[in-house]
């Protein structure tokens, strides 16, 4: 999980209930709600997977938007800026998404745990998707 001062409270929450489940994750900061760059520690998460260290993640920032373009800046990563579930399904579905990138100023933290849940039990359907996926060039 990453995420800027916008996001810190939902990464909070949603690691609590990690914790109260079992669910282990790892936590790239940031570590309050001080004003700090989204990129630095979007980097941290996708430098993580491009190392193969971890294969999925969270991000969150105010819109999502400015954590989700420096994550899709990394080779290994598919970033994915989700608002509701059924994007979030798709994402998964259709892309092969291996981060969930969260608006925290615009989501609840229910909503944003709903998401989550969606996007780890939906697989990849594969097929016609993989192709398009091929497509995405490695820079």
């Amino acid at each position: 999980m990453a995420c800027d001062h916008a996001g810190y409270d939902i990464k909070q929450y949603i690691i609590g209930l990690f914790k109260a489940q079992g669910i282990s994750y790892i936590d790239y900061g940031t570590d309050s709600t001080n004003s700090v760059d989204y990129p630095d520690y979007g980097h941290k998460l996708g430098t993580a997977i491009d190392a193969g260290d971890c294969n999925y993640g969270i991000a969150i920032c105010g819109t999502g938007n400015g954590i989700n373009m420096a994550l899709n800046r990394h080779t290994k990563v598919r970033s994915a800026l989700c608002w509701n579930v059924e994007v979030t399904r798709l994402v998964r579905m259709h892309n092969d998404a291996n981060v969930l990138t969260l608006p925290g100023r615009f989501i609840t933290e229910e909503e944003a745990y709903r998401m989550i849940e969606v996007f780890f039990d939906t697989p990849f359907e594969g097929g016609r998707h993989q192709k398009r996926i091929d497509k995405i060039p490695c820079i």
